[in-house]
C-alpha cells in the first residue's frame, strides 16, 4: 500500500489538522517554537550537524509532512540500482515453490506457495528460481521428523515415486531422517532431525560446494566439486513421503540463522526496511519525550512510562509517522524483523508481562492511528511470527526462547480489542495456535543442555527373573542411592524450568477464557468456545483431510493446560456461586446430548445414530425432557439428506488441483486451516442432523432457537431469565441446582473429546522411551555379567563385550536424560492429576446420563472409551514414576468404574459392537488385578449377580470368547496345575504386546498377572446355575458347542501345519494362520476351564439326573474330553509332532496346559465327588465309544505304546484326520529346551512339580486306578450286541428310546442332541411330539 503523501491535512482516521490560516500563531497545542524544538528533536536532519541547530528553519506540522517524506527518501536506492539484477539468480523476484510445472507426485501446497505436504510415496517439489554463480542460502522448517531429502536439483533431474533429490546425478540432498547424504549413492552425514527444526541449505558456486546447516550449526560441507559450467543452474528442492511437511523461507522473512557471505534467494525489502527503522526510531523518541509546557522545554523520560493521554501535540505526530508507518507494517518480513523485534526488546528486562504496560498502550495506539484492515494484518502477521517463532526455537537449558516468545504472546493477548480480533479471525482459522500451548521434546540431549541440568544418570540394575522391575531400596548399594538421588534432583530442576513455560501457557489460556470482557462486543470466552468446537470437528471428522488434524503431541499438552486454565475458572465460579459444584466433582449434564445445543457433529451415541434416536425416542424426550422432535426435522435428518450433501460437497471439491498440485485450500500444520470439502459438508449436513430446523410449535413444551455453532451468542450458551442456554430439557432425575458457568461444561465434553480423538494414543506412544531404557538396562546387566564370567584367556571375546558395555552405557545416558524431559513434561505427578481428574468427569458424566434411563442412548460413545482409556493410562503409562494408588479417592473410583463396566459391557441400550467390544476387554483386563477385582467384589450384590447372569447367557449370537477368558480368570488359581502366570514351556520369552491397540495390550499384560481368583463372584456363579436350570442347560450346551468347534478347527489347522511341514521343498506357513490356529488352542483350553469351573462349583449339574438335562450334558462332557485326550496323548501323532516343530505363533500350545484343563475336570467327576456321581460319571466315560485307558494313563508317563491297550469299542469310530506316513516324523526336527523328561516319548505330570501339588497328583494315580478297574469290569461284562441292536445314528450305543407318533428309534444321547436345535425326526422329518424309553422285548 502506498503511503498517503504529506499535506496539510491528513485524512487516516479523519484527523483533520489546522492550517495556519486556520490558528493564530501561538498555538493552542504548544508555542510555535516549542513545537519546532519537538519536531526537529523527533525529526533531526541527518544532514544537519549539532552546531546547526540555531539556524535551522522553524518546522510545524505544515511543513512535517514534506519534512518527513525528505528525511524517508534519504538513503533510498535510486531507480537504476533498484533495477539492477543480482548476478549468479535466474526467475521471479518473489521466490516461491512452483506449483505449475516443477513437482512430481502428490502434494499439497500451502496458500502463500512455502509451506508443503507429501500426500503420496516419494513427492518432489522444486522452487522457481534458480542460481548459476554465487553463494546462497536458503532455509527450511521441518514440521515433521519423517523421511525427506532436501537440497538442490538443476532442470534436468527427472523424479519419480521411487526417486527424489539426491538420487539423480545432478541432485544433492541431506536427509535427517536416516542420517544420511544423497547424490547418486549415500554416505553418512550430519546429525538427525526433529520437527521444530530448521535446515539451512548453502551453495557456494564459486568453490562448488554444498554445506548444510541444523539449528543454525554447522554439519560440515556435504559435496564438493559439484557439477558447474554453461547451462548449469540449481533450484532449491525437496523429496518427501507420505504426510510429511516443511515450510520453506527463501527471504521472504529474515533467515533465522544467516550465514556470513550467503545471500537469501530473495531479496530483502531494504528500502522499505531503512525506511521502518527510521519511522520505528522517531516512534521510540515520541515515547521517550515530554513537552514540559510550564518549563516549555522537552523532558527526555523512559519510554516504559509512556500513556495514551490524548494530548494533541504528540496524537498529530504519531498521525504523521503512522501515516508512513502503517501501510509497512502489513508485509511480514517488516513485522518480523522490525515489530516484533521492538516489541520483544520491551520485555526484555524480566518482571511479569503486567509490568510492561507499553505495549498495551502501543496497541491502542495501532487501533487509533491505522486502518482496521492495516491493524488486523499486522497483528495476524505479528501472531504467525510469533507461533513460527516459538515453534521452531532450539530448545536451551533455561527454555530462554521459548519463554521470550510466550511473553509477548501474552502480552499481546491481554489487549481486549486485539485479543478478540485475533481469536475472531485468526487463531483458530488462519494459524494453528495450539502449537503455542506445546513443548516440544528434545531430540538431540546435548544441544538441549540436558547434559548439564542432569550431569547424573541414572537407571534400574535390579529385574526379577520374567526382566521386569524390581524396586526395592533396601536392596540398593550407597553408591546406587547417591546416584538415583542426584538424577532425581536434576529431574526436579528441568521439571521446574518447563512449569515456568506451562505457567505462561496457562495464563493464554486464562486470557481467551475471559468472560468479563463485554465492553467491546462478545466476551472472549465465548468466540474461543465456538472456534474450539470447530477445531473439534476438524479433527473429530473423518472426512476431513488428514493433513488438517492436529499432531497428537500438541493436542496432549494443549489438554492438560485447558484442564489447568478451566478448573480455576470453575473454581473461581464456585467461590462467587456457593451452591454451585465444585470442580473436583465436575461433570457433563446428559440434557446436553440430546437438546442439540451442543455439536457433537456425527459421532457415534450409544444408542447409534442421532437421526434414528430422534425417531424411536421422540415420545421420551417429550415426556422426560419437555423436547418436541418436529417430524419435519426427522425426515430432513435422514440419511439420503445426509448421502446428497456429501455428494454436493464432492463435487464443488476442485480434488483434481490436488494431482495438477495447484494451491489448494489450505491443510498444512504451517499457516492453514482445513480443506474447503471438509468445512462445506460439515456445516451443512452434521450441523442439520443435531440442530432442529424450525422452532417447535406446541407453547407447553420447550420453544428451541436452532443455530450453527459459530451462530451462538453468550445468551445462547450461559441462558437468560426463563431461559436454561446449554441445559435446556433438564430430566427430572437430573438435581435442580447450579454446575457451574454453562459455556465451562461444553469446554470439559470438549476436553474428553479430545483426549478420545488422539491424546489417548500420544500417551501410549511416549511410553516407548521407558520401554527402550528398561530393554538396554537388561541388555547392560546382561552384559555386564557376562564381562565377569569372561575367561581370561579370550581377550577377543572380552573386548566385544566391553564395547557393547560402552554402547549400552552411551545409549542409557542418553535415554535416561531424555526419560527425565518426557517425564516432566507428559508423565508428571500433575499431568496424571489431570487425567484422573477427567476420569472421574467420565464417570459421573456416564453415571447421571444413565440415570436418565431411556435418554442414556443419547450419550456420545467417545464418555467410555475415554473412562476405560484413562484409567488404562493412569495404570500402565504414569507407572512406576507415579503409582495410582496415591490418587485422591483412588479405591473408590475404581468401585465407581467397575460397575459402570459391569452393568454396560451387556447393556442393551449400547448398540455398537466396537464399543461392546471395549467394554468386554475392559472389563476381562480388570479382572486381572487384585485391586480392581476387590473393586469389582465391592459393587452391590443385585449389579454382581446381574454382571454375572450376563456372563452366563449362552454364548450363541455374541462375542463370547472375551466372556469366557473373565470367568477363566476368576477361576485361575483355583483349577488343576492352574496356578501358573505363565506356561512351564514360555517362561523365557517375552510377551509380543508392544504394537497393539491400548485396550488389547492392557488384556495382554494383564494376561501375565499373577492368579487372583474371585471366590465371591465364583459363588454367585454357583447359585445362579444351580437355582436357574434352564440358564444352565442352555449355558452348558453353548460352552460345550464352542469346545467341540474350537478343538475341531485346531485339530483342522494342525493337520494343515503337519502336511505343509511334510512337503520336501521349503515351506512357510501363513503367520494369520498360525495366530488363528493358536488362538483356537487357547480358546479350547479356557472352555475346558470354565466346564471345570462349573463342576467343581455345581456337580449336580452333570450328576443329578433328576435335573432334565443331567445326563445328556454328562455324556457331551465325556465324549469331549475322550476326543481331546485321544488328539493329544497319542504317541507320534499330530499333536506331538506339531508341537515339537516349535513354529513361532504356535509358542502357546503345548501339552501342559489342555491336558491338566480336561486332568481337572476327570479328577472332580471321578475322585473328588459323591459315590453315585462317580458311578454315573464313571460308566459314562466308560461307555463312550472313544474311551481310550491308555490316554489316562499318558498323563502319568505310563502306558508307552500302549495304543493297543484295553479300551472299549475303538473300532466304531473313524478318526478325524487320517493317519499320517512314517516319513514325515523323520523329517520333523525335535524340540530342545521343553519342561518333559529327557526322554521326549512320554509326556508326564510328574515332570511338573512346580505347578502340580503332591495332592493333586495322588488324585490322578487313585482315578487311573479306578478307571483301570473299571473298564475291566466293563470289560468282562459287555455282552456282544447284535448290529441290529445298535443306534442307527451313532453306531455306538444300543436302540433305548423311540420317537412319537412316528416310532421310528435310536439311543438316548443321539435324539436328545438333536432334539436341542431340532423338532423333526432323522427319519421321516415328521414333527417329534414325545421321546419314549424303549427297550428290547424278551425273546426277539
Amino acid at each position: 500500500m502506498s503511503s498517503k503523501g504529506g499535506g496539510t491535512a491528513l485524512t487516516r482516521r479523519n484527523y483533520r489538522l489546522a492550517s495556519d490560516t486556520d490558528k493564530p500563531k501561538a498555538t493552542g497545542i504548544v508555542n510555535e517554537k516549542l513545537l519546532s524544538d519537538y519536531l526537529h528533536h523527533v525529526f533531526p536532519s541527518t544532514k544537519q550537524g549539532p552546531a546547526l541547530a540555531s539556524l535551522r528553519k522553524p518546522l510545524g506540522f505544515q511543513e512535517l509532512g514534506a519534512h518527513l517524506e525528505r528525511l524517508l527518501s534519504e538513503g533510498e536506492p535510486t531507480e537504476d540500482t533498484r533495477d539492477q539484477l543480482i548476478e549468479g539468480r535466474l526467475g521471479p523476484q518473489t521466490v516461491v515453490l512452483d506449483h505449475t510445472s516443477g513437482f512430481e507426485g502428490l502434494l499439497f501446497v500451502d496458500d502463500d506457495l512455502l509451506g508443503v505436504i507429501g500426500h503420496s510415496n516419494f513427492s518432489s517439489i522444486r522452487a522457481t528460481t534458480c542460481v548459476y554463480k554465487g553463494k546462497w542460502a536458503y532455509e527450511v522448517l521441518i514440521s515433521s521428523q519423517g523421511l525427506m531429502q532436501i537440497g538442490w536439483c538443476t532442470l534436468n533431474c527427472r523424479f519419480n515415486q521411487e526417486e527424489g533429490v539426491g538420487d539423480t546425478p545432478d541432485s544433492y540432498a541431506y536427509d535427517g531422517n536416516r542420517v544420511r547424504k544423497w547424490n547418486v549413492t549415500t554416505t553418512n552425514y550430519g546429525k538427525s532431525w526433529a520437527a521444530g527444526d530448521i535446515v539451512s541449505c548453502l551453495i557456494d558456486l564459486d568453490e562448488g560446494t554444498i554445506t548444510f546447516c541444523l539449528n543454525g550449526q554447522s554439519l560440515g560441507t556435504a559435496f564438493t566439486n559439484i557439477k558447474m559450467g554453461p547451462g548449469i543452474a540449481y533450484f532449491p528442492a525437496i523429496s518427501l513421503s507420505f504426510k510429511e511437511s516443511v515450510a520453506f523461507n527463501f527471504g521472504s522473512r529474515p533467515l533465522r540463522y544467516p550465514v556470513e557471505g550467503y545471500l537469501p534467494l530473495q531479496n530483502p525489502p531494504t528500502a522499505d526496511l531503512l525506511k521502518a527503522q527510521k519511522l520505528l526510531g522517531y516512534i521510540k523518541t515520541v515515547l521517550s519525550t515530554s513537552i514540559d509546557t510550564q518549563e516549555e522545554r522537552l523532558v527526555e523520560k523512559d519510554c516504559a512510562s509512556w500513556r495514551l493521554h490524548g494530548e494533541p501535540t504528540v496524537l498529530i505526530t504519531l498521525a504523521h509517522i503512522f501515516n508512513h508507518f502503517a501501510p509497512l507494517m502489513c508485509k511480514v518480513y517488516l513485522v518480523e524483523d522490525v515489530l516484533m523485534s521492538f516489541l520483544l526488546g520491551i520485555l526484555e528486562g524480566g518482571g511479569s508481562v503486567d509490568e510492561h504496560p507499553l505495549i498495551q498502550q502501543l496497541l491502542d495506539l495501532f487501533w487509533l492511528l491505522m486502518e482496521d484492515y492495516e491493524v488486523n494484518e499486522c497483528l495476524k502477521q505479528l501472531m504467525m511470527s510469533l507461533l513460527r517463532a516459538y515453534r521452531f526455537s532450539p530448545i536451551i537449558p533455561d527454555l530462554g526462547f521459548q519463554i521470550h516468545y510466550l511473553r509477548l504472546t501474552t502480552a499481546i493477548l491481554r489487549h481486549e480489542k486485539s485479543r478478540k480480533y485475533l481469536l475472531s479471525n485468526v487463531l483458530f482459522d488462519v494459524l494453528r495456535s495450539v502449537v503455542f500451548f506445546y513443548i516440544k521434546t528434545p531430540l538431540r540431549v546435548k544441544e538441549a543442555g540436558l547434559e548439564e541440568l542432569i550431569p547424573t544418570t541414572w537407571w534400574p540394575t535390579r529385574f526379577d527373573k520374567e526382566g521386569k522391575d524390581e524396586r526395592d531400596p533396601k536392596d540398593e548399594t550407597a553408591d546406587e542411592r547417591l546416584r538415583r538421588r542426584a538424577y532425581e534432583r536434576g529431574c526436579q530442576r528441568l521439571k521446574k524450568r518447563i512449569e515456568v513455560v506451562e505457567e505462561l501457557q496457562v495464563q493464554i489460556l486464562r486470557l481467551l477464557l475471559n468472560n468479563k470482557d463485554k465492553g467491546t462486543g462478545e466476551a472472549s470466552r465465548y468466540i474461543f468456545l465456538n472456534k474450539f468446537r470447530k477445531f473439534l470437528q476438524e479433527n473429530a471428522s473423518n472426512r476431513g483431510h488428514p493433513t488438517a488434524l492436529c499432531p497428537p503431541e500438541y493436542m496432549v499438552c494443549f489438554l492438560h493446560r485447558l484442564i489447568t486454565a478451566v478448573r480455576t475458572y470453575w473454581d473461581d465460579g464456585k467461590r462467587k456461586s456457593p451452591g454451585s459444584v465444585n470442580s473436583e466433582e465436575a461433570y457433563v449434564p446428559p440434557q446436553l446430548f440430546y437438546n442439540g445445543k451442543v455439536d457433537y457433529f456425527d459421532l457415534q451415541r450409544l444408542g447409534g445414530l442421532l437421526s434414528h434416536l430422534k425417531k424411536t425416542l421422540k415420545d421420551d424426550l417429550a415426556s422426560k425432557a419437555n423436547i418436541i422432535i418436529d417430524p419435519a426435522e426427522i425426515q430432513a435428518t435422514s440419511m439420503d439428506d445426509l448421502d446428497e450433501d456429501e455428494e454436493s460437497g464432492a463435487a464443488q471439491r476442485p480434488f483434481g488441483a490436488a494431482a495438477m498440485g495447484g494451491a489448494l485450500a489450505r491443510p498444512s500444520w504451517l499457516s492453514s486451516p482445513t480443506l474447503g470439502r471438509a468445512n462445506r459438508f460439515l456445516s451443512t449436513a452434521a450441523v442439520s442432523l443435531m440442530t432442529p430446523r424450525r422452532p417447535l410449535a406446541p407453547p407447553e413444551k420447550v420453544k428451541v432457537r436452532t443455530l450453527a455453532v459459530e451462530q451462538r451468542t453468550e445468551e445462547d450458551i450461559e441462558g437468560s431469565h426463563g431461559n436454561d442456554g446449554l441445559l435446556l430439557g433438564r430430566p427430572l432425575e437430573e438435581p435442580d441446582q447450579p454446575i457451574a458457568e454453562k459455556s465451562l461444561l461444553e469446554i470439559v465434553d470438549g476436553i474428553v473429546m479430545m483426549y478420545n480423538l488422539s491424546v489417548h494414543q500420544q500417551l501410549g506412544k511416549m511410553v516407548v522411551v521407558s520401554d527402550d531404557v528398561h530393554e538396554y538396562a537388561v541388555a547392560l546387566k546382561d552384559t555386564e555379567e557376562k564381562i565377569a564370567r569372561c575367561p581370561a584367556r579370550r581377550p577377543d571375546i572380552l573386548e566385544e563385550l566391553q564395547k557393547s558395555q560402552k554402547v549400552f552405557a552411551e545409549k542409557l545416558n542418553h535415554l535416561s536424560r531424555r526419560l527425565a524431559w518426557i517425564n516432566a513434561t507428559i508423565y508428571s505427578k500433575e499431568k496424571m492429576l489431570d487425567v484422573y481428574w477427567l476420569l472421574r468427569v467420565c464417570i459421573r458424566t456416564i453415571e447421571h446420563a444413565d440415570n436418565t434411563g431411556s435418554l442414556f442412548a443419547f450419550a456420545p460413545e467417545f464418555y467410555l472409551n475415554v473412562a476405560m482409556n484413562a484409567y488404562s493410562a493412569l495404570k500402565n503409562y504414569f507407572s512406576p514414576a507415579n503409582s495410582m494408588e496415591e490418587l485422591p479417592g483412588y479405591e473408590e473410583t475404581l468401585t465407581q468404574l467397575a460397575a459402570i463396566l459391569a452393568k454396560h459391557f451387556a447393556d442393551p441400550r449400547i448398540v455398537g459392537t466396537d464399543i461392546k467390544d471395549s467394554l468386554m476387554q475392559a472389563l476381562a483386563s480388570y479382572v486381572c488385578y487384585p485391586q480392581s477385582l476387590r473393586a469389582v467384589e465391592r459393587i452391590p450384590e443385585e449389579q454382581r449377580v446381574a454382571m454375572m447372569r450376563n456372563l452366563l447367557a449362552p454364548y450363541e449370537q455374541r462375542p463370547w470368547a472375551q466372556t469366557n477368558w473373565i470367568l477363566v480368570r476368576l477361576w485361575r488359581g483355583c483349577g488343576f496345575g492352574y496356578r501358573y502366570t505363565r506356561l512351564p514351556h514360555l517362561l523365557k520369552t517375552k510377551p509380543e504386546d508392544a504394537n497393539l491397540p491400548s485396550l488389547q495390550r492392557d488384556l495382554s499384560i494383564a494376561s501375565f498377572q499373577k492368579p487372583c481368583p474371585s471366590l465371591l463372584l465364583q459363588r454367585h456363579m454357583a447359585e445362579l446355575l444351580s437355582m436357574d436350570k434352564d440358564m444352565a442347560a442352555s449355558f452348558l450346551n453353548s460352552v460345550l458347542n464352542q469346545l467341540n468347534w474350537a478343538f475341531s478347527e485346531f485339530i483342522g489347522m494342525i493337520q494343515e501345519i503337519q502336511q505343509a511341514a511334510e512337503r520336501p521343498e521349503r515351506n512357510f506357513v501363513d503367520t494369520r494362520q498360525l495366530k488363528v490356529c493358536a488362538t483356537c488352542f487357547d480358546l479350547s483350553v479356557s472352555l475346558l476351564r470354565v466346564l471345570e469351573m462349573t463342576v467343581t462349583l455345581v456337580p449336580e449339574i452333570f450328576l443329578d439326573w433328576s435335573r432334565p438335562s443331567a445326563e445328556l450334558l454328562l455324556r457331551r462332557l465325556a465324549q469331549l474330553l475322550n476326543q481331546v485326550l485321544n488328539r493329544v496323548t497319542a504317541e507320534r501323532n499330530l499333536f506331538d509332532r506339531v508341537v515339537n516343530l516349535r513354529l513361532p505363533g504356535l509358542e502357546s500350545v503345548d501339552h501342559y496346559p489342555i491336558l491338566v484343563a480336561v486332568t481337572g475336570i476327570l479328577v472332580r467327576i471321578l475322585v473328588d465327588g459323591e459315590r453315585q456321581g462317580i458311578s454315573r460319571a464313571a460308566s459314562v466315560l466308560l461307555s463312550d465309544p472313544c474311551f481310550q485307558l491308555h490316554s489316562i494313563q499318558h498323563l502319568l508317563g505310563e502306558g508307552g505304546e500302549a495304543s493297543g491297550s484295553t479300551s472299549v469299542a475303538t473300532s466304531t469310530i473313524p478318526p478325524v484326520v487320517g493317519p499320517l506316513g512314517p516319513t514325515v516324523a523323520a523329517s520333523i526336527p525335535s524340540a530342545p529346551g521343553t519342561m518333559a523328561p529327557a526322554d521326549r516319548k512320554h509326556f508326564s505330570l510328574h515332570a511338573y512339580t512346580d505347578y502340580i501339588s503332591e495332592e493333586e497328583e495322588r488324585k490322578v494315580e487313585r482315578m487311573l486306578a479306578f478307571l483301570t478297574e473299571e473298564s475291566k469290569q466293563a470289560a468282562a461284562s459287555t455282552a456282544p450286541t447284535s448290529e441290529e441292536d445298535l443306534c442307527p445314528i451313532c453306531y455306538a450305543h444300543s436302540i433305548s428310546a423311540i420317537f412319537k407318533p412316528c416310532s421310528h428309534k435310536s439311543c438316548k444321547a443321539c435324539i436328545n442332541q438333536h432334539l436341542m436345535n431340532n423338532k423333526d425326526c432323522f427319519f421321516c422329518k415328521a414333527t417329534i411330539t414325545g421321546v419314549e424309553d424303549y427297550s428290547k422285548p424278551a425273546g426277539s
